[in-house]
């Protein structure tokens, strides 16, 4: 523990000293609302943030599996993010975490920084002088937060839509975002949007611990276009799920995922290709000729490629010819304009 408190000093130390010397300009305005929460059936750590700022993501959003999650915005001071989950990693709590932050900026008054612990504890500041409309919500293992909002409602909205919504921790949180929206949002209008979620017990495989991590950057529907990727997020987790299920030789689970993943997005042909691939490979021909006629008719592209596959151990040359004489499948054709108004 002594030298948990002797690691935490010497980082806020050095952090403070550091800061004295930075220009007031890396301070970003990024004025915001956004929510961090530890998700209560799994344990997962999140936070999900809209702007009127460019690439919103790059400096609100901080997260590590297994220690916490923190944002922070307003006047931004982007170190509270690596240093706040530096104090968590250290044993803090959430709260004393965020003290101690506190207590060695000058500026607090400006700052809002929302932090959840491993554990699900929360703590949240807004500083007295951050842009009106500004405050927070703060609920069991999660807390929603806004500064710069047309009305003063945004913040409960979101505390509300987020534990009422239904389906997995990401959808929850886009939610949140939606009803902060519905409240009329940032009373400069809408730019920029991220989401990022982490496991809630490290595996100590950082590429596997970051289980979404997604950025708009500049969009006039930066919420809309979030949800979009977090649904096609979804299929290609989907798609992973199913190479392997061909690696264990579960062609029938396989078969089930990949189905899953073009229900999301019906239109991909590069889903399609691979399904039909994987099919294929399985001896699954009748599987896989309509899948790929619909590869083919998206992009002819699709039939060269099945060709190089051999040369790369993906597909036995056995099935390429079988696979080539396989038709494209014609595109539907665009609906009609509608006549002109006499």
């Amino acid at each position: 523990m002594v030298l948990r408190f002797r690691f935490a000093s010497a980082v806020l130390g050095c952090v403070a000293l550091c800061d004295a010397h930075s220009s007031a300009a890396v301070e970003r305005p990024v004025h915001t609302y956004s929510i961090v929460a530890r998700d209560p059936q799994t344990g997962d750590l999140g936070v999900a943030v809209q702007s009127h700022w460019f690439s919103v993501g790059s400096v609100v959003p901080w997260a590590e599996a297994g220690v916490g999650a923190v944002a922070t915005q307003s006047f931004v001071k982007a170190s509270y993010g690596p240093l706040g989950l530096g104090l968590l990693r250290s044993g803090k709590t959430a709260e004393q975490a965020l003290q101690e932050l506190l207590g060695i900026d000058p500026r607090a008054d400006v700052r809002q920084v929302a932090i959840v612990d491993a554990k699900g504890g929360v703590a949240v500041h807004t500083g007295a002088h951050c842009i009106a409309k500004a405050g927070h919500h703060k609920g069991a293992g999660y807390s929603a937060q806004a500064n710069l909002m047309l009305r003063e409602t945004v913040w409960d909205a979101m505390g509300k839509a987020y534990e009422a919504a239904e389906g997995d921790f990401a959808a929850r949180l886009l939610a949140a975002l939606a009803a902060a929206q519905q409240e009329g949002g940032d009373i400069r209008g809408r730019q920029s949007a991220a989401i990022l979620i982490v496991r809630g017990t490290a595996t100590g495989r950082v590429w596997e611990d970051r289980l979404v991590d997604l950025r708009v950057e500049d969009s006039p529907d930066p919420v809309g276009e979030l949800t979009r990727l977090v649904k096609l997020h979804r299929a290609y987790d989907h798609m992973n799920a199913g190479d392997l299920a061909v690696e264990h030789n579960d062609i029938d689970g396989a078969a089930r995922e990949y189905g899953l993943a073009e229900s999301l997005v019906p239109d991909s042909a590069e889903m399609l290709f691979w399904h039909a691939i994987s099919m294929a490979a399985a001896g699954r021909m009748d599987a896989a000729r309509p899948l790929m006629a619909r590869a083919y008719g998206a992009d002819p592209n699709w039939r060269t490629l099945v060709a190089r596959l051999p040369a790369s151990g993906l597909l036995d040359d056995k099935w390429v010819a079988p696979l080539m004489a396989v038709p494209p499948a014609r595109k539907s054709a665009p609906a009609p304009a509608p006549a002109p108004k006499q």
